[in-house]
């Protein structure tokens, strides 16, 4: 009998890219591919840690797994299994333990566990002294329409409230002769849009040696981005989050000369103050942010940025709250992704006085998110009357009727009326109207 494997996925884009590899893996090697709400003989749970919530949800989903089939081998990877091993070893729910960098060793341990079940059931490595990139590819990604493609692991900046470098160890970036070998190959299954992501992608490639970075005149990820551009069916490349620092004139002009690289920069910010900035070791500075925002728009027509803003972080008066609120709204963001800062231990900011109350940081939160919404409305609103090219992802039913829904290359949602299967496809279409305040509403041409 087929033996069977569900799959969960908690946090980043990332890890779902990971997610796909381990699936992959594990269809290669016999096993049939269930939800994970049924029962299956093996569960696997890639974990998150980046806030307390992600903690407490990565916990909750190994324990319900093992309560689904006791009998099943319930593994825990990732983040949070690299932050916290000695918890996840003493838990009974779990069985296996498998950290960051090893996660391509998944079906072996499994393999090993059934046989004898007397393997070590820890392996969590010290990811700090990790040097090489684990490579894990995907034959097909769950959106059947884009495919996230992870070209770099860790971090070295250490950010004062993020662990992410602790759990996911310093810059190693993927081979990128690999990358485009991945991409082609999903280009030929049809896939028309790529997202590149990594925890630091803007870091992408600042980890070869120095005779390497010669050979690229530009900067590796331009580099990266351009070679994308020429490979056939590949109509639409866009990036994951982006740090200011990577911004400038040469690396802007490169990219903006290829064709199918989309227009949405997703600039993480975290906050408009100079003082709380400096303070979380974001090492820039509102007035540098600005700069890189102007400079991008220089080379591309109404460019849309999205952002992270954290709000509550500790010490944040409510005049550095204020000088947020005004900064943002002199951007003209999209979209802003609204969070409340959350102590994470073993960082800097952890250990900072003046820890911000909750009901603060909950005020605040829906302070900026009303302003990141108006913010959002009237950035569509310029969309209006406009011709713009979607690509179709999917068919929902709102408000009793049938529509296809997609993205423009500036990652604006609109939908259409349509009785073809237009799935996959890039269309043109007139934006006419709103069919809710996140959807646009437009007529194919």
């Amino acid at each position: 009998m087929i033996r069977t494997a569900a799959f969960l996925t908690l946090g980043c884009k990332v890890n779902s890219y990971e997610t796909e590899a381990i699936r992959g893996m594990f269809e290669a090697a016999g096993y049939g591919v269930v939800d994970f709400k049924d029962i299956a003989d093996v569960y696997v749970v890639n974990t998150c840690t980046v806030t307390n919530i992600a903690d407490r949800k990565s916990r909750q989903m190994l324990h319900q797994a093992k309560k689904r089939n006791p009998n099943a081998i319930i593994v825990a990877v990732g983040c949070y299994v690299q932050a916290a091993e000695e918890e996840l070893l003493k838990d009974s729910s779990v069985d296996l333990v498998v950290g960051n960098n090893r996660k391509s060793e998944i079906i072996r341990l499994i393999e090993s566990y059934s046989l004898q079940k007397d393997i070590d059931t820890n392996i969590v490595v010290d990811i700090g002294a990790e040097k090489e990139y684990e490579e894990l590819s995907i034959i097909s990604a769950t959106e059947k329409t884009r495919a996230f493609i992870k070209i770099q692991d860790g971090c070295n900046r250490f950010c004062s409230y993020c662990i992410i470098p602790y759990v996911r160890g310093r810059v190693r970036s993927r081979n990128e002769k690999e990358i485009l070998n991945e991409i082609t190959r999903l280009s030929k299954s049809g896939y028309k849009e790529v997202v590149l992501t990594g925890i630091h992608i803007s870091s992408y490639g600042t980890d070869r040696p120095v005779e390497e970075k010669e050979v690229h005149r530009v900067m590796p990820l331009a580099s990266l981005i351009k070679a994308i551009g020429k490979i056939p069916g590949i109509e639409r490349i866009r990036l994951g989050s982006l740090e200011p620092m990577i911004i400038n004139e040469d690396f802007v002009k490169e990219i903006a000369l290829v064709e199918q690289f989309c227009p949405h920069f997703h600039l993480s910010l975290q906050s408009g103050s100079n003082t709380v900035l400096q303070r979380m070791n974001r090492r820039y500075s509102a007035e540098e942010y600005m700069d890189k925002v102007s400079l991008i728009r220089k080379y591309f027509d109404n460019p849309a940025f999205t952002t992270d803003v954290i709000v509550g972080f500790p010490g944040e008066t409510d005049t550095e709250f204020e000088e947020t609120l005004e900064f943002v709204k002199s951007i003209g963001f999209s979209s802003i992704h609204v969070f409340k800062y959350s102590k994470r231990a073993g960082t800097k900011a952890a250990k900072m006085p003046d820890q911000i109350p909750e009901d603060t940081k909950h005020q605040r939160s829906n302070v900026l998110t009303v302003t990141a919404n108006r913010m959002s409305k009237d950035y569509k609103d310029m969309f209006l009357g406009r011709i713009e090219k979607i690509l179709i992802e999917e068919e929902v039913i709102i408000k009793g009727q049938k529509y296809l829904i997609g993205h423009n290359e500036r990652y604006l949602k609109i939908a259409v009326l349509s009785k073809e299967n237009l799935i996959n496809r890039i269309i043109g279409v007139r934006v006419d109207g709103y069919l809710t305040d996140e959807v646009l509403l437009g007529e194919i041409l």
